[in-house]
């Protein structure tokens, strides 16, 4: 098992494979461990490397999260870098993890090759998302397998962690609102945004309205839309999305 510091707390992280290292962020109220179907065949291509972000998964606990979660999470993964020597990543960060990608795309350009964003809220909080992630977190709850899957995740503190995350999420709506600190037109890596059209975490036609707005807006970005599949589409669409992201990186 493996850790690097990140403000005195230890982040876990893995890793599998050889080559361009290509860094997994994975979204809000999960961890590494969502990746572990799609590890093996992005593996065979690059040098993988999961984390955990903190308070997460195997990582150390945080009584109380940053209400600027993704940026936040962006400092951890140029942490990551610096602690591995890595000087150019590719990222792949799906739903809350894309925001990080994007995040340190925007602060770290230097450090990026390429990012795959996939199946994320938008450019700023959205007040239907985040009413339904108040209600719907509390209901969520109720489900037996919804909590059983939380403690594969993260253990037996599972409720902490999941409450965290809610908390983090509901006080940036309300004191950020904004998920960058920098406009997307200043992006200057190549972006892939990919999603669905099926994704019932987000309004109908959610993404496909969201990335054709972002590509009004940069050069940098293209997009790759699935006509099937649920949240995140990555993972709905696996195989189908390993082989666009393969191509994508290697342009």
């Amino acid at each position: 098992m493996s850790y690097f510091k990140y403000s005195d707390r230890q982040v876990y992280f893995e890793e599998s494979g050889e080559g361009t290292p290509l860094i997994l962020l994975h979204g809000n109220t999960s961890c590494g461990k969502m990746f572990d179907p799609v590890v093996p065949s992005l593996a065979s291509e690059f040098r993988v490397i999961v984390l955990d972000f903190l308070g997460n998964g195997r990582s150390e606990r945080v009584e109380k999260w940053p209400s600027d979660l993704w940026f936040d999470w962006a400092q951890q993964v140029k942490a990551l870098c610096d602690y591995l020597g890595i000087n150019k990543v590719n990222l792949i960060g799906s739903s809350g993890g894309a925001l990080a990608a994007i995040n340190v795309a925007l602060e770290y350009p230097e450090l990026v090759n390429a990012v795959i964003a996939d199946s994320f809220e938008g450019l700023e909080a959205d007040p239907c998302i985040t009413d339904q992630i108040r209600t719907g977190r509390a209901q969520a709850k109720q489900f037996e397998g919804f909590v059983n899957y939380l403690k594969f995740l993260h253990g037996d503190d599972w409720e902490s962690v999941f409450d965290c995350d809610t908390d983090a999420v509901l006080r940036h709506a309300e004191e950020n609102g904004s998920f960058f600190h920098n406009p997307i037109e200043e992006l200057s890596v190549r972006m892939l945004l990919t999603g669905s059209l099926e994704d019932d975490m987000f309004p109908k036609g959610h993404c496909k309205g969201l990335f054709e707005k972002i590509c009004s807006k940069t050069d940098k970005a293209e997009m790759h839309i699935f006509e099937h599949g649920g949240h995140p589409a990555m993972l709905s669409n696996m195989d189908e999305f390993v082989g666009i992201g393969i191509q994508f990186f290697d342009a």
